[in-house]
């Protein structure tokens, strides 16, 4: 099957804060990458010692929380629903709507580097529901199927 052609191929960290509200220490992706047609991409999270979870999870064997992990793919599911419809409709927010089917599967550690792939698993209206596997070096870590509602 063919790949759908890419919108976006890469979304820095300037594009992301003008797309979304989230803030730092919440803000929990560098990047989206390869945003196609067929509403998929790869959300990037460079973890760092230095992110203040790491000072309570845990300090003596830091381990980047999963929860975070979750929200790292619904952030990259808001990117892209609303680049997807940017020029068409301009949403003023993005509401977490569902978690389901999620799984931890290995931990992720200071200095790697999480990749989250999202793709669109359905929409409606104004509704989009992503499924998303976060991967480092190429392995799930975790998986989930977000929800998400864009507001305007």
């Amino acid at each position: 099957m063919e790949e759908s052609p890419i919108k976006f191929a890469d979304i820095d960290i300037n594009e992301i804060l003008k797309t979304l509200p989230h803030r730092n220490p919440f803000l929990l992706i560098d990047r989206v990458k390869n945003i196609r047609a067929d509403y998929s991409g790869i959300g990037v999270k460079n973890v760092s010692f230095n992110e203040p979870c790491f000072q309570g999870h845990f300090p003596e064997r830091p381990v980047y929380p999963g929860v975070l992990m979750i929200e790292g793919m619904a952030q990259t599911a808001g990117v892209i629903g609303i680049k997807s419809v940017e020029g068409t409709e301009k949403p003023r927010a993005v509401y977490f709507l569902t978690i389901d089917k999620c799984k931890f599967r290995k931990p992720v550690l200071p200095g790697q580097t999480i990749e989250y792939h999202m793709r669109s698993i359905g929409r409606r209206k104004t509704m989009w529901w992503f499924h998303g596997d976060a991967k480092v070096d190429g392995v799930v870590v975790a998986e989930a199927d977000v929800g998400a509602m864009l507001t305007d």
